[in-house]
């Protein structure tokens, strides 16, 4: 079996639908206990995401300017960021798991898309 099963495009639809999640999930899980910037970040991260998939280089794109290559390494910046997001800004409880369960499956899709 291949590991690296997500093609560009699976991994253009898996990114439109986080980018939702990370806009909506906040507000539907009450986020924001420990800080409001839980809620915050999430929501940016989200736009942030719509606009890097807009702009990557993949079918479901508008410009396709940015190499997948170079948008899988956003994908890993963004992973590690939000494993840390917890501890720099002191979030606790749910406002953690979120960022730390968020992280791990931008890993796992990270490491399991194929490249072009």
């Amino acid at each position: 079996m291949k590991l690296r099963f997500i093609t560009p495009t699976l991994h253009g639809i898996v990114d439109y639908s986080a980018g939702s999640g990370l806009m909506i999930a906040p507000f539907l899980l009450n986020l924001g206990e420990s800080s409001h910037l839980a809620i915050w970040i999430s929501v940016l991260t989200g736009v942030a995401v719509f606009a890097a998939s807009f702009l990557t280089d993949y079918k479901l794109s508008l410009l396709r300017i940015i190499p997948f290559q170079g948008h899988l390494a956003i994908d890993l910046v963004v992973a590690i960021s939000f494993m840390i997001i917890p501890f720099a800004f002191g979030f606790t409880g749910q406002d953690a798991a979120y960022y730390w369960f968020n992280a791990t499956v931008v890993f796992l899709v990270v490491s399991l898309s194929a490249s072009k």
